[in-house]
């Protein structure tokens, strides 16, 4: 009997030591990872898709496609196409740019509502005092943001496979940009599922949530982005000045919006 004890001990113990060194293994920092991307005049191209429901009924798919250039703190530029189904007839979807350059602390848009009774000759309108940053119209998770990275790491409650998952309000995700948010929209939950690569590179990330707007319906929507090509060559360039107009300049009667409308779930509460 002391004989099969110690065998037994004997192979728990290897087990062990085969097991343990794998399970301790750290991940790849991620946002280590992050910072040493930003690199000027290279950037990351994305794909991305947003369901939205409605009690349970889908609104259709919108799709996201373009890329961002980085400078030595972040990104400093963008240049994004955004396709929305034609049966979605939501605020959002018709507010949605279809096409936004960021660059030079301006954004210019074009298409949809923003190219309604432009001047002849104009293809764009610029919007001012703009920085680019690295949100899409419907992530509202912006992985290019060192802290909310470095968030999404450490509240999430698995890491497995290169996968990290958790959930956290938007008032916890307000207090990372050091805003309040209180309120309905302060309780709403973001689930997500950020997946990097062998060298802590992000390569998809996947962000929910729900609200219930009463008599008008619950709403879902999950945002899916995927990240590609890190550190490829980026130069994105703002249209030639013949071709927009600044917003300030329209007549008082345009029907094209005088701001941009942001990402984040602030606008609920509105």
């Amino acid at each position: 009997m002391k004989r099969i004890l110690a065998g037994l001990a004997l192979t728990t113990a290897a087990a062990l030591v085969t097991v343990t060194p794998a399970a301790q293994a750290a991940p790849v920092d991620a946002v280590k990872a992050l910072k040493k991307q930003f690199v000027a005049g290279h950037g990351v191209r994305i794909s991305e898709e947003t369901r939205t429901s409605l009690d349970g009924k889908s609104l259709g798919t919108t799709k996201t496609s373009g890329t961002f250039e980085f400078g030595k703190s972040g990104v400093v530029a963008s240049d994004l196409r955004t396709r929305t189904p034609s049966s979605d007839k939501s605020l959002s979807a018709s507010l949605a740019p279809p096409r936004i350059i960021t660059v030079g602390g301006y954004s210019y848009i074009q298409g949809g509502l923003y190219s309604e009774d432009l001047p002849e000759g104009k293809k764009w309108v610029r919007y001012g005092g703009s920085e680019a940053t690295g949100g899409t119209f419907n992530q509202i998770l912006d992985i290019f943001e060192p802290k909310v990275l470095k968030t999404l790491v450490s509240k999430a409650k698995s890491f497995k496979g290169g996968t990290y998952k958790g959930v956290l309000t938007y008032s916890e995700l307000g207090k990372v940009y050091g805003q309040k948010v209180t309120g309905l929209v302060g309780k709403i939950k973001i689930d997500y599922t950020l997946k990097v690569n062998s060298k802590g590179l992000v390569t998809t990330l996947s962000s929910g949530w729900s609200m219930d707007f009463g008599v008008l319906g619950k709403t879902r929507s999950v945002t899916e982005t995927r990240y590609l090509g890190w550190g490829s060559k980026v130069k994105v360039k703002a249209p030639a000045e013949d071709q927009w107009i600044d917003v300030k300049d329209l007549s008082e009667d345009s029907d094209v919006p005088q701001e941009i409308p942001n990402n984040s779930l602030n606008s609920l509460a509105n």
